[in-house]
């Protein structure tokens, strides 16, 4: 008797067993389609957003791998754009910084457009760095006057990166350090013109 209770608890707590193993898997292909709805529903904002940039193929490249983290929030994609800008621009005026210290027999102009960009790009990463620190407080009771900074110091930084490569024209460099330069240089400010059209479109 007791042999036959235990057979049947035993064909019971396997039969629970494999409902639940059934439930858990059939429910996998929901769990994945859904979460891949959600993604795409991400890049559609992201690329549609996008829509409104300067330059929209370069801002969907630059923001894209970020889908997880905006959603389909626009002040997290205009957040996430400005990091991404920042650090772009951190690491374009090592770069120019560098090249300053390292090239050789440079002419005079050279050095001179070289030592201009280095304080424009350090310029242009101070107001960056103080446009992500004013989006922390963006959502607080004095949003117009923290989005009016943030829009000045992102202009202000776009102004710098131009100004940078104004110093690279005509005939004062030439060469494979005015190329290296110059794409360096025109990324960022694509960047930071990106960035700019996403805070706009915040206000």
């Amino acid at each position: 008797m007791n042999s036959m209770r235990f057979s049947v608890k035993s064909h019971f707590l396997n039969f629970l067993i494999y409902v639940s193993l059934t439930i858990f898997f059939a429910s996998q292909p929901c769990l994945a389609q859904t979460s891949e709805t959600h993604s795409n529903s991400s890049n559609d904002f992201i690329r549609t957003a996008c829509g409104v940039t300067r330059y929209p193929e370069i801002c969907y490249q630059s923001l894209s791998a970020y889908a997880q983290s905006i959603k389909t929030d626009p002040f997290q994609l205009a957040n996430v754009a400005l990091s991404v800008t920042m650090k772009e621009a951190q690491n374009t005026s090592t770069t120019v910084t560098k090249l300053l210290l390292e090239s050789q027999n440079l002419t005079t102009k050279e050095t001179n457009a070289i030592r201009d960009c280095v304080e424009n790009m350090k310029g242009s990463v101070s107001e960056l760095k103080q446009s992500l620190v004013a989006m922390e407080d963006l959502k607080g009771p004095d949003f117009e006057m923290q989005i009016s900074n943030i829009q000045t110091w992102v202009s202000a930084a776009l102004t710098n990166e131009d100004t940078c490569m104004d110093g690279f024209e005509g005939k004062a460099m030439n060469g494979k350090i005015k190329d290296t330069l110059s794409n360096f240089i025109e990324k960022v400010a694509q960047l930071t013109s990106n960035a700019l059209a996403l805070i706009n479109k915040l206000y």
